[in-house]
Formats: C-alpha cells, structure tokens, sequence
C-alpha cells in the first residue's frame, strides 16, 4: 500500500458515507425505498466487510493510536523526520573524528630549549709560575646557540639515561671559524658498546687507582653515548683509534647530570702510543668538585712548580655545550660555544708528540659518600 490508513481518517470516511444529506431528510420515504433500505444497508455492510478484508491481507490493516504501527513512517514527512537523527549523529561521528585526528597529530614533542646564556663566560685564566708569557683572552659576549639546546627539570643523582640528545648542534667553534669537513669522530647514532673500530674502552683501574674503569659503565643509545658513575667508584673511559695526529682541531658536545663533585667529567687529547717526555697532556674541557665551572688543563711539564696552563669558565654543566681545542704551530685555543675561553702560544709548551682523543668520568674520592653520576656525549669531530 502506498500509504497507510488512521483511525480517524476511517471514522470520517464511515460518518461520511452514512449521514443523510439535508435534501433526503426532506423527502418522505416510499414504500420501495423502505423496502430497498434493508438490502442497501446489508449491501454496504458486504463491502465494508470485503474492504475490511483485504486491507487485512495486503497488510494495510487499521493501525492503534500509540501502537507500533504509528512507528513504521510511510510518507516522506515521517522519513524525513526519521532520517534527522541519523544525519545528525552522523555529524557528530565526523566531528569526533575530526577531533581526534585533530588530537592524534600533536607536536612531536621536542626537548624543551635552554635558556640562552646572558652573560659572557668569563673565562679566569690562572697561569701557574711561568717565565713564558701566557695570554687567556675574555670573550665580549655571551655564546648564541643556533638551535635549542636541552633543558630540563634538575637531573636526578641516578644511573637511569638522561633524556635523548637535542637536535641541532649548537654554537660551533668548527662553523664559527670555518674548519672545513668533518673528517673523523663518532656520531653515536647507533644502539649498544661503543664502536670498537674507533674507541678502546678502558678495563682497568681507575684515576690514581681510585675504583675501577669498567666497559659495563658505557651505552650507546638515543643518539649519545653515556658513562656512568656509582657510588663505588665504577666508572668508565675510552680512547680513540681515530685521527691520532700532530695539530689538528678537536669539538664535542657534553654534558653531565646534577653529579657528585667527586666524579670528574673531562674530554683529553692524550699521546699517542701513552708517550710523551713532558707528560703532555691537554684537558680541554674538564669540571672538578666545583660543578658550576669548566676548566681547561695544558700540562707541559712531568713536574715542579711551572708544569700546566689553566683556566676557568662558569658554566652550567648539565646543559649541552660544544668544547673545542685547536692546536697549531702557533699555539694552542680553547673554546666553549665558539666562544675562545683559553690560549697558550709558548713555543715551549707544545705537547711535541701526536695526540688523540679520550673520554674519561674519573673518581675522586674524598671520604665521602658517592652518589651515582652521568657524562654524556653527543658527538665527537675532528678538524684538520
């Protein structure tokens, strides 16, 4: 049935179909027409019933008010007003949808940036007795990270890794002064031991025989590479196979976690073959019990009173700085940031031998208890 029948739709219809109309209440009945009334009324009573019938059977039966068949909407009004809660819960499906692809594309997140320096380093160079003069220049300003570096809530004293390396690589000495390619180092962009073709990692004793340098104190992940410290003197240090060599120039990116003072976080160019008449040896980053500073070592003696050039720059170690050396026949620099924070051009205090580069996080003990310690290595680059 095209559409469907209500109850009063079919009480009209009846009352209509049975109501004398205003010209046959006027005219008087024959007998003929009392006789016929009878069979009229049984007629229409026939086709009512036969009505009645087939709606039943076609399914078009006479629906209840409030019943389920006022449910089932046959005309376009009904589907229409049938379909609006649809569309409309379909829009809202769209609309979370929306929100949660919107949601599922956050920021990636990124490490949250230091606050750039706003004072210079102030380097306080301090020569020890020394007939050679030694100069050991200020820098007017303050180093200017290029990219964002680490910063994040105070480390923890635990063996637990710092959080993955930043990208970008700061204020560079190699970018700032134009050193040219890379053309050895380590990246530590791979996952466990340090690379055995370029570092031997130390198994022995450490510093002045305090604790001991063990291979299990290091790990290569998320970019860098971590020594740890214990609270018993377990450490670590490596020294490089590569680009051991006479003059050069040496950059890396270092950090340390909010340590014990008596772990000592330090990056060396040492002679090659452990071989040098004048002990040389140049520390060109290397923070002592004050933690707040970074100091720069040029040992040019064995012994006496006039055997090293220092210098110191405050600094907060637990951020990541770029420290650098270059070594030339004209003498010896240090930077931090790209900023020159040490220069030795005695002729005298050249180490005189090749040189390579070292990693180390030494114990020194002062009686007290150790708490555990982290220094971590972003990358390692060697300049011609």
């Amino acid at each position: 049935m095209p559409f469907k029948h209500n109850h009063a739709q079919n009480a009209q219809h009846l009352a209509a179909k049975t109501a004398p109309t205003a010209g046959a209440a006027a005219r008087p009945r024959t007998a003929a027409a009392h006789k016929a009334a009878p069979r009229k009324a049984a007629a229409h009573k026939a086709v009512l019933l036969m009505a009645i019938g087939v709606m039943s059977l076609t399914g078009c039966g006479l629906a209840a008010p409030g019943g389920h068949g006022n449910a089932a909407a046959g005309s376009s009004a009904e589907l229409a007003a049938a379909s609006k809660p649809l569309a409309s819960h379909s829009l809202s499906q769209r609309s979370t949808q929306t929100t949660k692809a919107t949601n599922s594309h956050k920021p990636k997140p990124t490490a949250s940036p230091s606050p750039s320096p706003t004072a210079s380093p102030s380097p306080t160079t301090a020569s020890a007795p020394s007939p050679a003069p030694v100069t050991s220049p200020s820098p007017a300003t303050s180093p200017s990270p290029t990219s964002s570096t680490t910063a994040t809530s105070t480390p923890t004293a635990t063996s637990a890794p710092l959080a993955a390396a930043p990208t970008g690589d700061g204020t560079q000495a190699a970018v700032k002064y134009g050193w040219g390619s890379v053309v050895a180092g380590d990246e530590f962009n791979y996952t466990g031991a340090p690379d055995s073709a370029k570092w031997s990692v130390y198994d022995s004793a450490g510093h002045a025989g305090n604790g001991t340098r063990t291979p299990a104190a290091w790990n290569v992940a998320n970019g860098m590479a971590t020594v740890s410290g214990d609270s018993s003197g377990n450490t670590g240090g490596m020294s490089a196979k590569f680009a051991q060599q006479e003059y050069g120039r040496w950059e890396a990116r270092m950090r340390t976690n909010d340590r014990d003072p008596q772990y000592h976080p330090v990056l060396i160019l040492w002679p090659n073959n452990n071989a040098s008449s004048t002990c040389a040896e140049i520390d060109y980053a290397e923070s002592t019990e004050l933690t707040t500073q970074m100091k720069f070592f040029l040992h040019y003696a064995c012994s006496g009173s006039d055997f090293q050039t220092t210098s110191s720059t405050p600094i907060d170690t637990t951020q990541w700085h770029n420290y650098a050396v270059e070594w030339t026949p004209a003498g010896i620099t240090g930077y931090i940031d790209g900023v020159k924070t040490f220069t030795d051009t005695n002729p005298a205090h050249q180490p005189g031998v090749g040189m390579h580069q070292t990693i180390q996080l030494d114990w020194f003990p002062s009686g007290a208890a150790t708490k555990p310690s982290q220094m971590q290595i972003d990358w390692v680059r060697v300049y011609k």
